[in-house]
């Protein structure tokens, strides 16, 4: 039964960087292939991975839309759209990746839905890890998803506030009766030690604060850059902070 691990926060806290490395991480402890699902659509996964999707779920479901009435015949609309998605999947040698793209919008399929669920559900069995980048929002996970969810890492940076935003992600879950095993907290771009104010908030989330992890000159300088983060080497501030707790959110 394959792990799955989600990462979720606000935009521009790293949680994307942060996913990337944790793949990174997996990849050198030799659990492929991975399966990363970019959920975000703001999708930069990818980019941090260094592989460039040729299309996403978001732009299959579009053309699906207009051109219904041109199924081949003999097959059935369920079967295209599967043939379609697994054609979405990018595969390289240790890691496939599947960008979802944008959402729907106000004339979704639904039925594409219930083949899109099923289809991760069916395919995220095939891998030993599977790494999905969330937005803050996780009502779609609730929708393209029935797995059992057995890490959830909420990413938050250095402040009183996005502690905060973290503990309303953490409330979100709980209304949306997500089934997740492990929660935990990164607070990423620290200068130094966490403020005390920003600790008293994060024992108000809910969440278990598993790594407070440093501001990284060099990390920031290969994002500003586009290099890919994945090619960072293991001595990086913020993988080998990131790497000493790994074992405990993908054990």
């Amino acid at each position: 039964m394959s792990k799955l691990i989600a990462s979720a926060g606000k935009g521009g806290t790293g949680k994307s960087t942060l996913a990337a490395l944790t793949i990174k991480y997996l990849v050198s402890q030799g659990k492929t292939p991975v399966f990363a699902v970019d959920a975000d659509p703001n999708y930069t996964l990818g980019d941090a991975l260094g592989i460039a999707a040729e299309t996403n779920i978001g732009l299959l479901r579009e053309e699906f839309m207009d051109e219904r009435a041109t199924i081949p015949a003999g097959m059935s609309k369920n079967a295209l759209l599967e043939r379609q998605m697994q054609a979405a999947v990018q595969e390289t040698k240790d890691i496939d990746l599947l960008v979802m793209g944008r959402q729907e919008g106000p004339g979704c399929y639904c039925a594409l839905n219930d083949v899109l669920r099923n289809f991760l559900d069916m395919a995220t069995g095939s891998y030993p890890y599977v790494v999905v980048d969330n937005e803050a929002g996780m009502e779609h996970l609730s929708r393209r998803t029935t797995r059992r969810i057995d890490s959830l890492v909420v990413v938050a940076e250095h402040s009183v506030k996005a502690a905060r935003a973290a503990g309303r992600i953490n409330q979100l879950v709980d209304e949306l009766k997500l089934d997740v095993d492990r929660r935990f907290l990164l607070l990423n771009k620290v200068p130094g030690e966490p403020a005390p104010e920003v600790l008293a908030e994060i024992e108000n989330s809910g969440l278990e604060l598993i790594q407070a992890l440093p501001y990284d000159e060099e990390l920031a300088r290969a994002d500003a850059e586009g290099r890919p983060i994945v090619e960072l080497p293991a001595s990086n501030p913020t993988y080998d902070s990131l790497a000493g707790v790994l074992p405990r959110i993908v054990g």
